[in-house]
């Protein structure tokens, strides 16, 4: 229930100071009942230009997408059918494409351990307690199946049947898991992709998370055309890291907004250069609906800021910039409809110029994301302005888009090693050279 506009604010105040607490659970157990999980298990993880799953676009979709994801190869099914899929931790249910026509997809048919999860099943019933729209009965269906719509702020939508199949990661047993089974699906960039689905891996008792009971996972995401690494488990770094861990926040009260099963870190500042801009605690936090929380999410490109905050980094970082960059002075520019703050480069240049002032983002408990060099700035494909490159600064305004938190996109995580720790509730960053520890734990691309 979204609370009344005519609360005190003395009492939000003091409602949120007692609901913002770090999220302490420890235990064993995961949502869904599942055991804590022996899994140890490195995969290889590729940063890749993922524009769309090739099917047909409906009219009036919003701009804004995600044009590079995070692809994992796993296998589904018996006999088992290679697939990648979309590393998403800011997503529940995991999905696949099933669909005949399409290039890439899982074809239910060929699989003996395919069963689709009927209306009566408690997976049906209790749950997609999590998921933003609950699975519902559709009754047409042979014996009444689940059905389920899924619906992203990009504006790409899925929908389909739930079902289970075997999930091969690697070398470790087969899980039976619960998915989407996906007969339709949109993506609103258009193009082609080889992934087949999504692989859901926040805290909800749909996600492969939950489901497979690991309780600390870790990848690490390179800034060129080069293998990461997604760790499943307790399998330490090949080096030493000095980890910054900054814990889970959890808000018990349901409210409009906020997440409940993200992964929701408090934002506690933002530092150009040497500069702190002088944001308001009070914009940081999640307000009484819930909005304004902070996300680390691999499902997202880049990182979305709430408009006062956006706001004081634009004016910043255009101020210790003038002189270094050339705005591109067209107002009505705006990249995926939400990066406004745009700069002409030449052409020929390959990166951004040097000397760019970093941007760090402070987290609680002293953990930080710092972006620097060319993860600053992108280069939009296909735009000239006579011997220039049109690139645009990579924090987006979340008013525009719209919406409602503070995003950490995976483009800023290149070159981090980020460990998702659900025993101790908390989430750590370290700086790391993703490629060196690919080769190290002989995932490297060739």
């Amino acid at each position: 229930m979204i609370s009344s506009a005519s609360n005190s604010q003395c009492f939000l105040i003091f409602l949120l100071l007692f609901l913002l607490q770090p999220f302490t659970s420890r235990s064993s157990s995961t949502a869904g009942g599942a055991k804590a999980s022996s899994l140890s298990l490195v995969l290889p993880l590729r940063a890749q230009k993922v524009p769309s799953l090739a099917l047909r676009k409906p009219a009036n979709k919003l701009l804004f997408h995600h044009n590079v994801s995070l692809t994992v190869p796993l296998a589904v099914g018996t006999p088992p059918q290679n697939v990648s899929m979309v590393l998403d931790t800011g997503s529940e249910l995991s999905w696949l494409l099933c669909n005949s026509s399409a290039a890439h997809s899982f074809d239910p048919n060929r699989s003996s351990s395919y069963h689709p999860v009927p209306c009566s099943s408690p997976t049906c019933r209790d749950r997609g307690r999590d998921l933003p729209m609950p699975p519902i009965c559709d009754a047409s269906s042979p014996g009444g199946r689940c059905h389920v719509y899924l619906s992203y702020a990009d504006a790409s939508t899925a929908d389909g049947a739930i079902a289970t199949d075997s999930f091969l990661a690697g070398s470790s047993p087969s899980l039976p898991t619960v998915f989407a089974c996906v007969a339709s699906a949109y993506s609103s960039s258009g193009g082609d992709t080889d992934a087949a689905g999504l692989l859901g891996m926040n805290r909800g008792s749909l996600s492969f998370v939950t489901q497979s009971g690991i309780r600390r996972f870790s990848y690490c995401i390179p800034d060129h055309d080069a293998s990461g690494l997604l760790l499943l488990g307790n399998v330490e770094p090949p080096f030493p890291l000095p980890l910054n861990y900054t814990p889970l926040i959890q808000i018990t009260l349901p409210l409009p907004y906020f997440d409940r099963v993200a992964y929701s870190v408090q934002l506690e500042g933002i530092r150009v250069g040497h500069a702190l801009l002088p944001i308001p605690k009070s914009v940081l936090v999640p307000d009484h609906t819930g909005a304004g929380q902070t996300m680390v999410d691999s499902g997202s490109q880049f990182t979305f800021l709430l408009g006062p905050a956006y706001d004081a980094l634009k004016a910043e970082f255009s101020r210790q910039t003038r002189g270094a960059l050339a705005p591109l002075g067209e107002p009505d520019f705006v990249f995926q409809g939400a990066f406004d703050l745009c700069f002409r480069v030449p052409a020929k240049r390959e990166a951004p110029p040097p000397g760019l002032p970093t941007v760090v983002l402070l987290l609680r408990g002293g953990a930080e994301v710092a972006v620097g060099e060319e993860a600053l700035l992108y280069r939009v494909p296909g735009e000239v302005r006579g011997a220039d490159a049109v690139w645009c600064f990579t924090f987006g305004n979340s008013d525009l888009v719209p919406l409602s938190a503070y995003v950490i996109g995976h483009h800023h995580q290149q070159n981090v090693w980020v460990e998702y720790d659900l025993e101790n509730a908390r989430v750590g960053f370290a700086p790391a050279r993703c490629d060196q520890a690919s080769r190290q734990l002989g995932v490297a691309s060739p």
